[in-house]
């Protein structure tokens, strides 16, 4: 069985009938009336077509093809980071070494299935190496806050966006060939549970859980959409490993992982006083503003699949 079986082919009818949809509801809404949330939401649509088409042609050209996408978003998702924390001199070539050394081995080892190495080379070598090169650099000026300024960009980043491809690196027992669709699980559930947050918190939304971090998230936003892509992930188990309760499980883990992802990035933000990390993608900001939920999510679904699963 190949990942282009019957499973793919109704699982990718399905996400673009429901982009279809939501493109002519978004359409009809602007006609009657023109406001900014409308506005916004027709920008995500619009960007939620482009990431699906980038990922479907990464799937088309293979595991190489996605771990290229991937590493690319790390590359600018790390650029964000550090460009939202301004660095010193002192750290140029440590920041070399992240973007063209460190980031690419880091794909490198998934691409070769080299997991023993993979899953320690950041928070362990890396976290080791870079504050040691900091230092060579002779610049002790805030030097323990600008290590951990680029140690937590590498770990988010890098670390934690990589364990997406990594997912098929996977051998699961009767699962073989299939591990993409766990790749367009994870993306599915998670993302589909920051816009149903932010539907429910649009049209129910009245007490903050963390205004002082977030105050357009909700307690109402945030049972709404957790509950509703929990069930979304469970009407997906077709599609996984997992039996129908596990899903539910594992999709509740996820999209919990995922608001607290989103709410760790809001507070880095509000920290810095800026409203998005970027302004790569039309409607939702730069390439953390879209995949802070994932950040959180993917390596706990990477081990939880991989330590019940293989």
């Amino acid at each position: 069985m190949t990942i282009w079986d019957n499973e793919m082919k109704w699982l990718l009818c399905g996400l673009f009938g429901i982009l279809i949809f939501a493109s002519v509801v978004g359409y009809l809404l602007s006609l009657k009336k023109q406001n900014a949330t409308i506005a916004n939401l027709n920008a995500r649509i619009r960007a939620w077509w482009a990431m699906c088409i980038i990922a479907i042609v990464a799937i088309l050209i293979g595991q190489i093809g996605s771990l290229v996408l991937f590493a690319l978003m790390s590359f600018y998702a790390l650029r964000e980071c550090i460009t939202l924390t301004p660095t010193q001199r002192g750290d140029h070539e440590a920041l070399f070494w992240c973007f063209f050394i460190i980031l690419p081995l880091q794909y490198v080892l998934i691409g070769i299935e080299w997991y023993g190495v993979f899953v320690i080379m950041l928070p362990v070598y890396a976290s080791l190496f870079l504050p040691a090169r900091i230092a060579l650099a002779g610049d002790t000026r805030n030097f323990l806050e600008r290590a951990a300024k680029i140690q937590w960009s590498m770990m988010i980043a890098v670390y934690c966006v990589s364990h997406i491809p990594a997912l098929l690196m996977l051998d699961i027992p009767g699962y073989e060939n299939q591990n993409a669709k766990l790749l367009l699980f994870l993306m599915i559930v998670v993302q589909i549970s920051d816009v149903l947050q932010y539907v429910f918190g649009k049209l129910w939304g009245k007490h903050p859980i963390v205004p002082k971090v977030s105050p357009n998230k909700t307690r109402e936003g945030f049972i709404g959409g957790i509950l509703s892509a929990s069930l979304v992930g469970m009407g997906l188990y077709w599609i996984t490993p997992f039996s129908w309760w596990q899903a539910l499980l594992i999709s509740l883990l996820i999209t919990l992982l995922g608001f607290l992802g989103g709410l760790c990035m809001s507070a880095i933000k509000r920290d810095q006083g800026v409203k998005d990390f970027g302004a790569m993608l039309e409607g939702h900001g730069g390439m953390m503003d879209r995949i802070d939920s994932l950040c959180f999510a993917a390596p706990v679904f990477f081990h939880v699949v991989r330590f019940y699963y293989t």
